[in-house]
């Protein structure tokens, strides 16, 4: 990072969670005349320099918007390019995540993916496992409707085995049976590509998370651009719904 980036910021307000909604690759390739897939791969770069400004800055952790639940609508070609590159991006990055102490881990229905997408993941979460460093975490196959619907699932079962008194439910036990059970929540969402709305993402946990939009394409997103979110983050007041002097 730059002498001048050391000055911009203030290293004692920097969020310990920030959030990114990866969006644009799909247009981004469309003004290449290139099919969709072009764009996702593509963006490898935006999620490489990301992740190693969130870990050069001694940020927390770090959320990345992969694959949505709902994208398993999109053209089978394209969800198929996806998984492969999914694999293929593990593979080639743990070096780079090794190198930054990065911790992988991921949030979302492993279990509906691929195989060989799973056992690639599993593998990945193993080797970085101890890593002290930023801890990248990955949503896939992931939206938030789905997240509190297990959720309800889960603390229902738990009410009907006796281990918890239905009117003992508050924020903190529904915040335990959350993908993101022991994370904060984000204080930045960065979404790209100029889109006003969140996607399903995360949305128990945003509830008072201040909200970055930028026209960037994802495939274009650079250190720069992070490094103009955290400015704009900086600059907010957080008032969690109350009043300031």
């Amino acid at each position: 990072m730059g002498k001048l980036e050391e000055e911009v910021l203030d290293k004692l307000n920097l969020p310990s969670h920030v959030a990114i909604i990866m969006d644009g690759n799909g247009r981004w390739a469309k003004k290449k005349g290139a099919a969709r897939i072009y764009g996702h791969q593509n963006a490898i770069t935006a999620v490489r320099e990301s992740t190693e400004l969130c870990a050069e800055l001694g940020l927390k952790h770090l959320t990345l918007y992969a694959f949505s639940t709902e994208n398993w609508g999109r053209p089978k070609s394209e969800v198929d390019g996806l998984m492969t590159l999914l694999v293929n991006t593990i593979n080639g990055e743990l070096p780079t995540l090794m190198k930054n102490k990065v911790r992988l881990s991921c949030i979302g229905d492993i279990a509906a993916l691929p195989k060989n997408a799973q056992i690639k993941l599993e593998e990945a979460i193993a080797t970085t496992a101890d890593n002290d460093g930023l801890n990248l975490i990955v949503a896939l196959n992931y939206s938030g409707r789905w997240e509190i619907t297990q959720a309800v699932k889960k603390i229902s079962t738990a009410c009907m085995q006796g281990a918890i008194d239905p009117q003992s439910i508050n924020i903190e036990i529904i915040n335990s049976f959350l993908e993101t059970k022991g994370i904060p929540d984000p204080e930045l969402l960065i979404r790209t590509s100029g889109e006003m709305r969140i996607s399903n993402f995360m949305l128990w946990q945003l509830a008072y998370t201040e909200i970055y939009i930028t026209d960037v394409l994802w495939p274009d997103f650079r250190k720069a651009d992070l490094l103009d979110a955290l400015k704009a983050f900086q600059l907010r007041e957080r008032r969690f719904g109350k009043v300031t002097d």
